[in-house]
Formats: structure tokens, C-alpha cells, sequence
């Protein structure tokens, strides 16, 4: 199962943690410098939501993004009321 968004296919992304030291020039130093560099990954915020999809309930893996922007179709909330028993 990946870290994959079901309607914006956003994934995770791969970039660069820049370690720095010194005091900046504009601040009255010498300069940043840069001490190291190593991998990180950008992890989407992603949910597991239960929507209708091809007019079935699944439950799918989608961003908190496709969620605030409504692409997400929710199932509707049954409305069920238990018969009453008669008294008698």
C-alpha cells in the first residue's frame, strides 16, 4: 500500500535538510555556512476515508487537501429507527 492520494495522486517527495552555522552577514558575521546535507522526505497528510467510488462504499486513501477541496463523495448516514414493540 503506498502513501498515495487516490484523486490528486500526491506522494511522497524527496528533497535536501541543510545543516547551517555562523551568523549571518546582514547581522554583522561572516556568513552561513553550510556543514552538511542529508536526505528527507515530504510525506503527504494522507486519510483513510470511507466514500462511494463507482457507486460502491470503499474505503480509499486520500489527501486532507482532495478532502477540504470536496472531491471527496461521502456516504450517506443510514437513518435506521427500531421498531416500536407493541405493548400487549
Amino acid at each position: 500500500m503506498s502513501r498515495e492520494c487516490f484523486y490528486t495522486g500526491k506522494r511522497v517527495s524527496f528533497g535536501n535538510r541543510i545543516a547551517r552555522r555562523g551568523k549571518a552577514k546582514y547581522l554583522g558575521g561572516v556568513g552561513r555556512k553550510i556543514t552538511g546535507i542529508s536526505r528527507r522526505k515530504f510525506k503527504p497528510n494522507i486519510q483513510k476515508v470511507r466514500a462511494i467510488v463507482d457507486g460502491k462504499g470503499v474505503r480509499i486513501r486520500v489527501s486532507a487537501k482532495a478532502l477540504k477541496m470536496g472531491l471527496v463523495v461521502k456516504r450517506q448516514k443510514r437513518n435506521y429507527k427500531p421498531a416500536e414493540k407493541k405493548a400487549g
